[in-house]
């Protein structure tokens, strides 16, 4: 028998889960997880982990209540380690108690990992602190789905009152809190899905907050809080007020190359939707690669144009019967990324262009002696040829090798639907290569782009991208992701 640890999700953004939520995840068989917890999360999880969505909704249950315990003690008996990954804290209105009591029962060992509730991170990133030494000093959580069995004349004068669960219920709560002498004009506020990107707070009074939410048609799941402390929004706000706050945006770099993109993005309060058009592959036949490993101590000159560059040539230099010993070249890395790839191999880079593009490299060789000296580029199966003719043009003896190859990754049609969907499209597309562009032309439908912005990280990049008819809304000045992340905000401010 295995273990079952009930974990806190947290209240929605995925930076937010404890240390100790991500070890238990990433040890996981199976996990259990709720609608309220941010699917993100899923990635912390082993690949071969079995992930079952047992969200319930109002008058929506993909399962039962007792099914989701039965299926965490049925998989706990059978030795798998199972993680219940519950929205919040899983002792906060999360029934976790409930489940806790039912394993106890069963026999089956257990952990219950807390979370940071909701209301937590509500205050946080609303900028409403629950307590201040000001205006309140108690603080009453209670759950708003069942008004009539509340003790309004108790919890209604409470300094802070947080509801969870009663926006449909929103209006009998408020009258009857008013009934029993609260002012009708205390500060009130109803917020939807906190913390993530998507976040949506309304704010007025505890009188006219009911006919605020209906008319802005604002549905579950939300957070209500009522109290003076919500009058310090308006100065306290800072996450609504990040520059990127709310817009979707769609990183098209292959998966394991994006986090640096994703995570600027998300600290300007971006939602980022990772959406690899491009999988970086082995080539189909590594011998070219291999034989010029082989008669590696012969080159004058290592060219690298991207980090998968060298980091193919270094898995097939390190399958050969060579190391980095044999390397008497002198190295050229196309851009910084690239640059600190080979310096993390504790080599020196010789030479890097001011831009970042084939024709700045050429420029960066005008002063070597090229004629009679022996070059090889390992590179993309695909590539400009403008590097070789010219220095061969220059009297070099150019060996182009395929490193690797990029083909578009088998999920990726399934998923256009669902990230270019027209309810919610995105605002921005990122492009890092011209293989972005043709591939994600070739996966989604061209009207499925209407109104999308797209932003890209060069030139060449750029000319790609208009000669397939798209247009470019913000380009890198510095061909970098930072440089990217700099556009889209300068394109945001004009």
């Amino acid at each position: 028998m295995s273990k079952v640890y009930l974990v806190g999700a947290g209240p929605g953004d995925p930076e937010l889960l404890t240390l100790k939520g991500r070890r238990v995840l990433q040890l996981a068989d199976a996990v259990l997880f709720d609608h309220l917890a941010n699917p993100a999360l899923l990635r912390f999880a082993r690949e071969r982990a079995e992930r079952i969505y047992v969200g319930k909704k109002r008058s929506c249950h993909t399962v039962s209540q007792q099914e989701i315990i039965e299926m965490m003690i049925d998989r706990a008996k059978r030795g798998f380690t199972v993680v219940r990954l519950k929205g919040g804290d899983p002792f906060i209105f999360g029934r976790g108690g409930e489940e806790a009591e039912a394993l106890a029962a069963a026999g089956v060992p257990f952990e219950v990992v807390p979370g940071v509730t909701t209301p937590l991170g509500l205050a946080a990133y609303c900028g409403v602190p629950l307590t201040h030494r000001s205006h309140t000093s108690v603080v009453t959580f209670v759950t708003g789905h069942n008004p009539e069995s509340i003790d309004w004349d108790r919890v209604g004068r409470a300094e802070t009152l947080v509801i969870f669960m009663g926006l449909t219920t929103l209006p009998v709560i408020a009258r009857e809190i008013i009934r029993r002498g609260r002012p009708a004009n205390t500060p009130a506020m109803a917020v939807r899905w906190a913390t993530r990107p998507e976040q949506w707070t309304i704010t007025g009074t505890l009188e006219d907050l009911p006919d605020r939410v209906r008319d802005a048609g604002m549905k579950p799941p939300a957070t209500i809080v009522i109290g003076e402390v919500v009058s310090l929004r308006d100065t306290l706000s800072w996450y609504e007020k990040l520059p990127l706050f709310g817009r979707r945006i769609v990183i098209t770099r292959p998966r394991g190359q994006a986090e640096d993109l994703a995570l600027q993005l998300h600290d300007l309060g971006a939602e980022v939707i990772e959406y690899p058009t491009i999988e970086i592959c082995p080539p189909l036949s590594t011998g070219p690669l291999d034989a010029a490993i082989e008669r590696l101590s012969s080159y004058d000159w290592l060219i690298f144009t991207s980090v998968n560059g060298v980091r193919f040539f270094l898995e097939r230099l390190d399958s050969s019967r060579n190391d980095l010993r044999a390397l008497r070249a002198k190295i050229c890395a196309i851009g910084p990324a690239t640059r600190k790839a080979v310096e993390d191999l504790h080599l020196k880079v010789d030479l890097m262009p001011d831009e970042y593009v084939a024709e700045s490299l050429l420029e960066a060789f005008a002063g070597e002696e090229m004629r009679g000296k022996r070059v090889l580029l390992p590179r993309a199966a695909v590539a400009r040829d403008l590097i070789p003719t010219a220095l061969r043009e220059r009297g070099a003896e150019v060996d182009v090798v395929e490193a690797y190859r990029t083909v578009v990754p088998e999920e990726a049609r399934d998923q256009a639907a669902e990230v270019f969907q027209a309810a919610r499209k995105p605002d921005w597309v990122t492009f890092t290569s011209s293989s972005t562009v043709k591939n994600l032309l070739a996966l989604v439908p061209r009207e499925a782009l209407d109104g999308v912005r797209f932003a890209s990280i060069g030139p060449v990049t750029s000319d790609t991208a208009r000669r397939h008819g798209l247009s470019i809304d913000a380009e890198a000045a510095q061909y970098t992701v930072d440089g990217l992340v700099e556009a889209i905000l300068a394109a945001e401010t004009r």
